[in-house]
């Protein structure tokens, strides 16, 4: 999961929850001496709790506003959904979807101990995207690399919503403005798992 280099510009609402929300507590015993580090580390059955220059990446470009419905889409260690939590405060929603059910129950516990009541985690849904029934939400961050742009999460989107995903190895920005049009842009390289 690495992204290349890019000038910075302040984003302080993401430095804010960065210093709320810090990486340790999201971290398997095992590891935790390792979170300061910019390096993907191991959780459970092959997953990744991401270095942490590519989730701020990913947040900088969401821009999640304030009271914001968002969905996040691989949650993991449950590190990026309290990230979210922390972003688009207590008047926000933030729903986590996990496939790995070892890591739904991990996540939950992380998320727990961060007092962030606005968020949780679920088990996806076996060959279901995102949570259509829960839809429309103003902002969707997925963390794990698709084949091609995912039209189910695209519709799952509100007017003026946006979608973060990587997709075959660029990360890419969906941006569906009041009308209902979607707006691509792509930035950077990256490594995620498949997203299944």
């Amino acid at each position: 999961m690495t992204g290349d280099q890019h000038s910075r510009e302040a984003h302080p609402a993401v430095d804010e929850a960065f210093a709320a929300t810090p990486r340790q507590d999201y971290l398997p015993d095992a590891v935790r001496h390792l979170a300061h580090h910019d390096l993907p580390l191991p959780l459970a059955r092959g997953m990744t709790n991401s270095q942490p220059s590519t989730v701020r990446d990913m947040l900088e470009h969401l821009q999640v506003p304030a009271g914001a419905r968002v969905l996040d889409v691989g949650s993991g260690s449950g590190w990026s959904t309290a990230l979210l939590a922390h972003l688009c405060g207590p008047k926000g929603r933030v729903l986590g979807l996990e496939i790995e059910p070892e890591l739904v129950a991990f996540g939950t516990r992380n998320l727990a101990a961060s007092c962030r009541d606005w968020a949780r985690i679920e088990a996806a849904t076996p060959g279901v995207l995102g949570a259509p029934d829960r839809a429309p939400f103003d902002r969707i961050l997925v963390s794990a690399m698709a084949t091609d742009v995912p039209t189910d999460l695209v519709n799952q989107l509100a007017p003026c919503g946006v979608l973060v995903v990587p997709v075959k190895g660029r990360m890419v920005r969906i941006h569906v403005d009041d009308a209902g049009t979607a707006h691509r842009r792509a930035f950077g390289f990256y490594r995620f798992v498949p997203l299944r």
